[in-house]
């Protein structure tokens, strides 16, 4: 595992940050199911592709976090960045049809710290909860709230580091 993926703090607000992130490459694959089983399924192939399941049978080394966003009522993308790429040129193709490879440009996201284990509605409850804190902040929301694990299934819950985020522009 290397080291998460860089960002600056731009601003800091009571209870979050807006941070900027710089571009990067991300490998990411659609799954169907509920918001926990959605994160182990569709983990597994990401990581096959990082452990060199790819055209190159290069192995990667995983920069958390993993990242999770719903999409529809059961559908869930589930995210890794690559780590130091921002070059789709240099990424080894994937041989998992369902994996995508794509550039997330730079961009701003305000971000949400919290701990503890992977239940729906605390996941759903800090998404709501930043949010709300945006307009006190004169910040709009610019696409959908999601969500980043950077904790393994078998470390304790009461030791987790998650955050829930949503890419910001200013009111």
């Amino acid at each position: 595992m290397t080291e998460q993926q860089p960002y600056t703090v731009v601003r800091a607000f009571p209870g979050f940050d807006v941070r900027r992130y710089p571009d990067r490459v991300l490998v990411q694959v659609q799954v169907d199911g509920d918001f926990t089983r959605a994160a182990s399924r569709g983990f597994r192939p990401i990581q096959d592709y990082l452990d060199g399941n790819n055209r190159s049978a290069a192995t990667i080394p995983m920069a958390p976090p993993v990242l999770q966003e719903q999409t529809g009522e059961s559908g869930h993308l589930i995210s890794v960045a690559l780590p130091g790429e921002s070059d789709l040129d240099r990424v080894p193709v994937p041989l998992d049809e369902t994996l995508r490879i794509l550039v997330v440009p730079a961009h701003e996201a305000a971000v949400l710290r919290f701990g503890g284990g992977w239940s729906t509605k605390r996941f759903t409850d800090r998404g709501r909860a930043l949010l709300g804190s945006l307009t006190a902040a004169d910040l709009l929301p610019d696409g959908p709230v999601y969500f980043a694990r950077f904790d393994p299934p078998f470390r304790p819950g009461l030791l987790g580091r998650n955050e829930a985020l949503v890419r910001v522009t200013s009111a």
